[in-house]
């Protein structure tokens, strides 16, 4: 992987995994999703995508911070 756009990819990925965060949590306090699922009204989901959204956030600042840092350098 081109190292200057590596910025760009964990941003991509943190935007991913906070949205999944996201639906997992939703999902687990019966908002969204068939009521088949295992995730459904589960209070441990909850926990896991407030964990996974938090992770994405992470990601993305880590991500925005080698974007802004790669841009200065070669400027």
């Amino acid at each position: 992987m081109d190292r200057r756009n590596l910025g760009k990819v964990l941003v991509i990925i943190g935007i991913i995994a906070g949205t999944a965060g996201l639906a997992f949590t939703a999902q687990s306090k019966s908002i969204v999703g068939p009521e088949s699922s295992f995730m459904y009204n589960n209070p441990q989901w909850t926990i896991n995508g407030y964990l996974i959204f938090g992770l994405g956030l992470a990601i993305i600042l880590s991500g925005v911070v080698i974007w802004i840092f790669k841009k200065s350098r070669y400027q």
